[in-house]
């Protein structure tokens, strides 16, 4: 089999060194060139056309964020992003999944790491993954930092628990993992501000990027958009992503009066948070409507609980299909159960829900 070409860019000669003698450790792999600029990487994208590209997200002359655009809409390639745990970092990687980079890997000590080796798995199997998965076109929203301002924003605080009911007969849960954020972008754009159910979204994500995440879609969302804290009450028309690191379960302290819990138990199918933790917390909800939502991403987590769910009187189950999806994993595992009402493109979701629910 001839190995995959990779393009390693880095503004670091020492980074560069060492993702491509990690990469080159796998011999699918056969790291063919190195960038160490943005612009570099498209002059080179364009000469040797690689497989799949590995791009820092802070360099100078131009950034990642940059490059991956142009390269995006000239000569769509697959892409890995490195990037910092540091707040910026966070909030350039989530624009450059809304860009289309495939997936991200986290630097674990800055731009300069001798740690990286501890990433070394990682940045192989975001590789094998990525020169498998669908390249989509970038989202239209994600050629600006901010799209909307929310003039009412309700403060987080007024969202923790407290003694009034907040009724709601409809509830939504969403599992997704890898592309999830931009099929989220698109599920979440889609529903109006006056959207009269909570949604709880498990994305499959580090510590520090769902509060990045949040705070991105809340920016395109009509529905209040918030990292989910321990305690907050769940309300309609406010979207709950599952904090990095976290289990996320709704419970039921009486009758409409449903609030976030939040823990740290052993990881589920080597995840934490886990699809399967949030579908299986809604399983005795019977007096509410429930809507199941599975997503782009690799994987089976949440499939086997859909059935649970249904057996349990759940009013609808739905898959994104093959179409839109980066990795047709998680949807295809739970349509192969044979318990999905619908199968849809991400544009057909936020309109199913609407028919259903408003």
């Amino acid at each position: 089999m001839t190995p995959y070409k990779v393009l390693v860019v880095d503004d670091s000669a020492f980074m560069r060194k060492i993702i491509s003698d990690l990469i080159m450790e796998d011999s699918q792999f056969e790291v063919i060139d190195t960038a160490k600029n943005g612009r570099e990487a498209v002059e080179k994208t364009r000469e040797i056309r690689p497989d799949i590209i590995t791009m820092d997200v802070m360099m100078p002359v131009m950034n990642g964020l940059e490059a991956l655009r142009i390269i995006m809409n000239e000569n769509p390639i697959p892409v890995v992003m490195l990037s910092s745990m540091t707040g910026s970092g966070t909030q350039e990687t989530i624009q450059a999944l809304e860009l289309g980079a495939v997936d991200f890997v986290r630097k674990p000590s800055g731009s300069i790491s001798l740690d990286l080796h501890i990433v070394k798995e990682d940045i192989l199997d975001k590789l094998r993954m990525g020169v498998h998965a669908k390249i989509l076109p970038p989202h239209r929203n994600s050629e600006s930092t901010v799209i909307k301002a929310k003039a009412m924003a309700q403060p987080l605080a007024s969202l923790l628990e407290e003694s009034v009911t907040i009724p709601f007969d409809h509830v939504v849960a969403i599992g997704t993992s890898t592309g999830g954020p931009r099929a989220l972008q698109t599920v979440l754009s889609g529903l109006p501000k006056d959207f009269a159910a909570p949604v709880l979204i498990v994305q499959h994500m580090p510590p520090n990027f769902t509060k990045s995440l949040a705070i991105r879609l809340d920016t395109y969302c009509g529905l209040q958009v918030v990292e989910a804290e321990d305690g907050m009450r769940v309300k309609p028309g406010t979207v709950y992503i599952a904090p990095g690191g976290w289990h996320m379960s709704m419970i039921q302290k009486q009758k409409n009066h449903f609030i976030i819990s939040l823990n740290k138990e052993e990881l589920r199918g080597g995840h934490r948070p886990s699809v399967e933790v949030l579908f299986e917390s809604l399983i005795p909800f019977k007096d509410l409507k429930r809507h199941i939502i599975i997503m782009t991403g690799m994987g089976s987590d949440g499939a086997k609980v859909i059935g649970k769910l249904k057996d349990s009187g759940a009013n609808t189950t739905i898959a994104e299909s093959e179409e839109t999806c980066i990795v047709y994993g998680m949807p295809r595992a739970a349509i192969e159960l044979g318990r999905i009402d619908f199968i849809l493109r991400q544009q057909e979701i936020s309109n199913k829900l609407i028919e259903l629910i408003q």
